[in-house]
């Protein structure tokens, strides 16, 4: 299997692109190493020929242009893009798909509370029916593994996790099985098997199960403290009320991690003010200590 990071950062990217404090002023001054990111999306296929779309960002045009695998053959118009899977209906992992407008109808898979957010609050299936369409299939997450036609050569299987709906889901305050998943990838062929999840806030004994049966977990690493974003005076929320699990604590995501010592281990959906971006941060050399990587675009995975 072909695992392709497509963007590593959270929502807004990195740098964000109205934020100077922190690191972000950092890259506009010079002065750090981190290098830029997109808002965060994955690839995978078996063949390296019929992609999936992990989400669909707001940078995918970005992102499509810098990895030629999705690219259209010469002198013809199309992609190698085969399907799209929606792990959440957030503004920053469905944005995208108004991108794609341009070609034939878009494959898309995603859970029904995901759906009817993308026909209701954010009706943006809606307003692709009046450009390319989209042939959605629903996701079952209690119906077991599942193949794709147009990907060949994988398998997949997804988890619900904990989380809130968007805040302009209908059911912002009540929230569905469904609304938040992780992604388990398998490639029939190698069994290389693939746990996604940039939106792990909670994990449980279920996911601990999950995770043990994996070669590669690429999971949440959006903030290094519970309180980074109150810190650096840019917003008043902790990690936890946004559903993530800092890295930092004695319960956090590296302690969590430090549980699956002989699996590879890679954090992504990284927020701009995240200090393990910069490579020669403390936080960095703590990560790294731990046995674990932070994702960049363009980051290959074969499995």
């Amino acid at each position: 299997m072909f695992v392709r990071v497509l963007g590593s950062a959270a929502g807004g990217g990195f740098p964000q692109w109205n934020t100077n404090v922190g690191l972000n002023r950092a890259w506009h001054e010079g002065t750090t190493r981190a290098s830029p990111r997109t808002q965060s999306s994955i690839a995978v296929s078996a063949d390296g020929r019929h992609w999936l779309l992990v989400n669909a960002s707001p940078d995918v045009r970005q992102q499509i242009l810098d990895f030629p695998a999705l690219r259209p053959a010469p002198d013809t118009r199309g992609t190698g893009i085969a399907a799209i899977l929606l792990m959440d209906s957030q503004i920053d992992h469905t944005a995208g798909l108004t991108i794609l407008r341009e070609g034939e109808p878009l494959t898309v898979w995603s859970t029904r509370p995901v759906y009817e957010d993308l026909t209701t609050g954010l009706p943006l299936f809606n307003v692709l029916a009046h450009y390319c369409g989209v042939d959605w299939h629903e996701i079952d997450t209690a119906g077991g593994e599942f193949t794709m036609a147009g990907v060949p050569g994988l398998r997949f299987d997804t988890v619900e996790l904990s989380s809130a709906a968007p805040p302009y889901s209908p059911h912002r305050g009540d929230s569905h099985p469904g609304d938040n998943i992780g992604l388990i990838v398998t490639d029939e062929t190698t069994g290389g098997r693939l746990f996604y999840a940039p939106g792990l806030g909670a994990p449980d004994d279920e996911l601990a199960a999950v995770a043990r049966d994996a070669d590669c977990l690429l999971v949440d690493g959006t903030f290094f403290t519970e309180t980074e974003m109150i810190d650096q005076g840019v917003g008043t929320k902790t990690a936890a009320s946004m559903g993530h699990l800092p890295q930092s604590g004695e319960h956090g995501m590296l302690a969590w991690l430090g549980r699956f010592p002989d699996t590879r281990r890679v954090l992504i959906h990284i927020n701009n003010t995240n200090p393990i971006l910069d490579p020669d941060s403390p936080e960095r050399a703590t990560v790294e200590r731990a046995g674990v990587e932070v994702a960049f675009d363009g980051m290959e995975i074969p499995l």
